[in-house]
């Protein structure tokens, strides 16, 4: 049973996907699979990005390579997901950061128009 719904956000994340091998797409899908339906999503899977508002990276590993897709929560339920990119360094590159802070903060501006505030 699904305890949260995960949706992506206009085509980054797929076209990310897309640009993938199957086995990762596979194991992308796994992970996300994991997000939707285990009330509490282990940190390996699933970890927040200290130092900023809310963003989180889903982690997805294959043999010795590592990718992560940058996330974020609407109201506790729903998943957001943003860019993503295939890690080659120890730490996250700023501009891979900064890209899914401008694009939470699209997801949220467009939001608000939506409703009318």
């Amino acid at each position: 049973m699904k305890v949260r719904e995960v949706i992506a956000f206009k085509n980054y994340f797929e076209d990310f996907l897309l640009a993938q091998p199957k086995k990762v797409q596979d194991k992308i899908f796994k992970i996300i699979e994991a997000i939707e339906t285990l009330e509490r999503v282990p940190s390996n899977y699933l970890k927040f990005m200290s130092g900023t508002e809310g963003l989180y990276e889903a982690r997805i590993q294959l043999g010795s390579n590592i990718w992560r897709v940058f996330c974020f929560f609407d109201n506790d339920k729903l998943v957001i997901l943003l860019n993503g990119f295939q890690k080659k360094t120890q730490k996250t590159p700023k501009n891979e950061i900064d890209k899914a802070l401008r694009l939470m903060t699209e997801y949220y501006s467009q939001k608000s128009k939506k409703n009318g505030n």
